[in-house]
Order: structure tokens, then C-alpha cells, then sequence
């Protein structure tokens, strides 16, 4: 019986030895757990998620040392954003990071427990995620990709001057598109420039809505719209033909063919959103008192191949 005992003792804490140390990093420290759950794949998201690990690299967090990350992507799905967020707390995971709002809002309504950083969300208080952008009161906070959308809608105005009629492309289901494209209605309105509604639902109707904007369009301004951005390929495929040029929320959409944006650098707001992490991993702030963040001084970047092919002389100072 005693060596039955002992056995069973050497078991148990073998077991108890094995759990800890799957916790702990070589050298005794805790073995922290982060959980990433991106949208979907397009330039601007990569580069986020990129941003961000490199960040909480720099502040000597890495992968397969002292922290586990757990990157998982929805492919544009909400259930499958709802679902992996769920594994991440299921795995009891130390941090989530939700890139892009869709995301960001399914990590939010499955924990009130784990600490939460969103980063390419507009507008967080906008989108119910946190209670103010100042002081967000949750476990919820990170980084917004705002864009100055203002400036955005004058740069359309230089690039393409004889402008009478715009079109507004967009996931309407999306709450960072619809809050950028009513900024954008107010600066429309007050150029004296006309617009239309362009949405979709699902990538399935990128082709027929912009195909429906020919003829009746001088040119388009997208968002920083995950939908359109993913698709951007299918859009330029006949924006590029019918002469309509397209004015982007972000950097990534002109390399398919956009014409012009004043963008963020979403890797440093990848590389923002990790220090957040940092501060939070080492205990130094809670997510309820830590404001929203933005980047500063966005950058013009206009694709001069696609201005070429649309036939658009780019005016000296924006050279």
C-alpha cells in the first residue's frame, strides 16, 4: 500500500510540475498567454498584428520565451470571431488583442474579465466597446486607426477638381465605415459635392455595386473599410477601365490600384497597441484607465501608376 502511495504521490506532483511549468518561461518567470484575433487578411490588419508583436518584442516579450501568442484569424467571419473568442478564454488566455471592430465587439461581449486591447477600430466609444474614449471603464482599450477624413476629402477634391457626383463605398454593416463616411457627407456637403451610397454586405457584392457606379460617378472615396480593403482588387478591376478614380482610408488599399489617401502607418499603430500590452503584462495600468490612443501626423502617399492609367495630372504640392 505505501508503494502504491508513493507512486501515486510521484504522479501527482509530476502533473503539478509539468502544469507550472508549461506557465512559467525558462528562467521562472510566468509564461504569459496572448491571444490575437484578426478579422481578416489585408495589408493594414497584417501590418497591425505585426506591429504589435514586434512592440511588446522590443520591450523583451517574445513569442516562445515569456509570452505564448495565439494568433487566430476570423476570414472575415463574425461567427468564427465569436467562436475563436471563446477558445481564448476557454484557454484562459492573460490578453486578447481584436484587430478591427468586428472582432474587437465579439472579444468584448464574450469577457468582462480579461483584459482587452483593440487597435484599427475608428471609434471605440462609437462602437459600444468602451464607455468613453478618455476613460474607457472596462476591460476594454488600445489604439484607433481614425483617419483625417476631412483632409482626405479635399485631397479628392485637388486630385479630381471637375468632381460633381461621389460615391461613398462601404460595408454598411461595418460601424467604423458608416462613423468615417458620415464625417465625410459633412465635408461633401460643405464643398457643394453630391453623393451616393454605395454598401455591401458581404465580398459577393463588391462587383455588381461598383460595376452599378459607372457612368453615373467622377470618382469613389472608400473607408478604411475591411470588406472594401480585402477587396480592393475586384474594385480597381473596374473603377481602373471606367476611369473612376478611388480615394482610400489607408495606405494598403493603393497597392491594388487606389489612387491616394492621407493614411496612418498601421504598423505603428500595431507597435502603439503593444506598449499598451507591456504596461498591462507588467501590471503598470488597467485597461479601465487607460484612454484611447491615435497616431499622430498622417502621411499623404498617392500611387502615381494609377494616376498615369486614369489619365489625373497630380497637382506640384501634392508631388
Amino acid at each position: 500500500m505505501k508503494k502504491l502511495f508513493a507512486i501515486l504521490f510521484a504522479g501527482i506532483l509530476l502533473l503539478s510540475c509539468s502544469n507550472n511549468s508549461s506557465n512559467s518561461s525558462s528562467n521562472g518567470e510566468k509564461m504569459f498567454k496572448i491571444g490575437i484575433l484578426q478579422l481578416v487578411e489585408h495589408n493594414a490588419l497584417d501590418a497591425a498584428n505585426k506591429g504589435f508583436v514586434d512592440g511588446l518584442k522590443e520591450a523583451g516579450y517574445e513569442d516562445g520565451k515569456n509570452i505564448t501568442i495565439d494568433y487566430q484569424n476570423a476570414q472575415g467571419e463574425q461567427a468564427n470571431c465569436i467562436t475563436i473568442s471563446q477558445k481564448f478564454v476557454n484557454d484562459k488566455v492573460d490578453l486578447i488583442l481584436a484587430i478591427a471592430t468586428p472582432a474587437a465587439q465579439a472579444a468584448a461581449n464574450t469577457t468582462k474579465d480579461i483584459p482587452i486591447l483593440v487597435t484599427a477600430v475608428t471609434d471605440p466609444a462609437d462602437s459600444k466597446l468602451v464607455a468613453n474614449n478618455n476613460v474607457p471603464g472596462g476591460n476594454v482599450t488600445g489604439t484607433s486607426d481614425l483617419t483625417p477624413v476631412n483632409e482626405q476629402m479635399d485631397l479628392l477634391k485637388k486630385l479630381v477638381p471637375s468632381a460633381e457626383r461621389i460615391a461613398f463605398l462601404y460595408n454598411s454593416s461595418e460601424q467604423n465605415s458608416k462613423f468615417q463616411v458620415d464625417m465625410a457627407k459633412l465635408k461633401a456637403d460643405e464643398m457643394g459635392i453630391s453623393y451616393i451610397d454605395a454598401t455591401i454586405t458581404n465580398p459577393n457584392d463588391i462587383q455588381q455595386v461598383v460595376q452599378s457606379l459607372v457612368g453615373k460617378v467622377d470618382a469613389i472615396y472608400a473607408p478604411t473599410d475591411n470588406m472594401v480593403a480585402a477587396g480592393m482588387a475586384n474594385v480597381i478591376s473596374i473603377t481602373e477601365p471606367a476611369k473612376i478614380p478611388v480615394i482610400c482610408g489607408e495606405a494598403g488599399m493603393l497597392e491594388a490600384g487606389g489612387l491616394a489617401t492621407y493614411g496612418i502607418d498601421y504598423y505603428e499603430l500595431g507597435k502603439l497597441t503593444g506598449r499598451q500590452a507591456v504596461r498591462i503584462l507588467r501590471g503598470e495600468a488597467l485597461p479601465a484607465s487607460m484612454p484611447i490612443e491615435y497616431i499622430q501626423n498622417p502621411v499623404l502617399e498617392v500611387n502615381t501608376n494609377a494616376a498615369q492609367k486614369l489619365g489625373i495630372t497630380i497637382p506640384a504640392d501634392l508631388q
